[in-house]
């Protein structure tokens, strides 16, 4: 989901709820608590929303008010009789005519924004129920999917409801069903892990530069040597002339913590969005926590690596303590191919750099597309993904029934154009 985490199901009061006093087929309010009338399945389909874990928030218009028909005194005693037989978590209401020009009467969505402002709530998660085409169209303006409740009334038919019905009741296995699916759907716009290219080939970085679902890049020696890489200073410097608005991390490659100083604050001498990796300890066991120390102090932003036990993480965290912006890199991947649950691992240091502050985590050698939504699930902040690996994320949510069929053609076509034969 994005940020908000609650999700609503907005209702139309009359016609909705409560009866709407259909007069020469025109729906109208209720004119006293006398002709309040909660509608057959209400409390019931009520329950199962709650349940399901919905807050429940009336939107209505009831411009009677502005037309001197009804008080406003009179309304909020409807209102409230409505909140004390029904478990509704709050009612919003437009007191508006049209020639007033609100930004509150429906079809405008202000009756919806503002409640999600009051409530914290995700509109692309929620729902709008109504019974009339200025509901369902405040409904989509806001985001959210819609519900039209047809009582056959003599005015013009709302556009493209999400849903349409008879009842709120007859609308809840619908609504419930809609959203669970919607909820095991992974969308890499809902992401809030930050996705970073790891990787040494020029041009396939300055390729993932132009995808806006790539936000820093991480790199090594190893990497670096892979891709031949000779002049090591060089090829940096000409990557950050490219690419000087993301973070990057380059890692020095010295095995004494001296020599590893003087190559940290070369590499972040190179720019503002540069990271100095420094690995976790040096090729004999030894602790870097005391160079990772002096170098906070020095103000150098620094990504710490290699990382693979429950110690380390509390150590690294603890000698970061004061820097303005540094990454503890987990390597989840090779935690994971000693076959080892790494979500522990992940989880102690996204709570130890939360409470630290001035720290993110990175899930690092990821080793499936999956675990970029792992991550996301606890709260990492960064997962590094190879270029094979981001690829796939053309795949994200893709309908599994399609996805069957389309394997099934691949041996189909394959063993055909083979020219095999039983």
């Amino acid at each position: 989901m994005p940020s908000s985490s609650r999700r609503a199901v907005f209702l139309d009061r009359d016609g909705v709820i409560n009866d709407s006093m259909p007069v020469n087929g025109s729906p109208h309010s209720p004119a006293s608590l006398d002709e309040l009338r909660i509608l057959p399945g209400v409390p019931e389909a009520c329950a199962r929303l709650k349940q399901a874990g919905f807050l429940l928030i009336v939107v209505t218009n009831q411009p009677d008010i502005a037309r001197r028909k009804a008080t406003k005194a009179s309304v909020d005693a409807l209102n409230q009789a409505l909140r004390d037989q029904l478990p509704l978590d709050d009612v919003f209401v437009c007191p508006h005519d049209d020639p007033d020009n609100c930004g509150c009467r429906k079809p405008k969505p202000g009756l919806l924004t503002d409640a999600a402002k009051r409530w914290d709530i995700d509109l692309d998660a929620s729902f709008m129920v109504g019974d009339r085409w200025r509901d369902v169209e405040a409904g989509q303006a806001a985001g959210c999917r819609t519900v039209f409740v047809d009582h056959g009334y003599n005015e013009r038919r709302p556009v493209n409801p999400d849903f349409t019905t008879h009842s709120l009741l007859e609308a809840t296995p619908s609504i419930i069903e809609s959203h669970a699916k919607v909820i095991m759907t992974p969308t890499v716009q809902g992401l809030k892990i930050k996705i970073f290219a790891d990787g040494a080939d020029k041009a396939r970085m300055l390729e993932l530069y132009g995808n806006p679902a790539v936000k820093g890049f991480t790199t090594n020696p190893t990497l670096m040597r892979q891709a031949g890489i000779a002049d090591y200073e060089a090829f940096a410097k000409d990557i950050l002339a490219h690419i000087p608005d993301r973070p990057i991390s380059f890692e020095v490659f010295s095995d004494d913590f001296d020599d590893m100083e003087r190559q940290a604050l070369k590499i972040a001498s190179w720019g503002p969005n540069v990271f100095a990796k420094i690995p976790v300890t040096n090729s004999k066991s030894e602790s870097s926590a005391a160079l990772i120390r002096r170098l906070v102090q020095k103000g150098v932003q620094l990504n710490v690596t290699a990382i693979l036990t429950a110690p380390q993480i509390d150590e690294v965290v603890d000698a970061l303590k004061g820097t303005r912006h540094s990454y503890v890199s987990v390597f989840a991947g090779r935690i994971a191919d000693t076959g080892r649950d790494p979500l522990p691992f992940m989880i102690q240091a996204v709570k130890a750099c939360n409470a630290a502050g001035g720290m993110e985590v990175i899930w690092a050698s990821p080793r499936e597309l999956l675990n970029i939504f792992q991550g996301d699930e606890i709260g990492c902040h960064v997962i590094t993904v190879t270029p094979d690996i981001i690829k796939k994320l053309g795949t994200v949510g893709k309908d599994l029934n399609g996805y069957s069929l389309d394997t099934v053609k691949m041996f189909y076509n394959d063993g055909a154009a083979a020219g095999y034969r039983l």
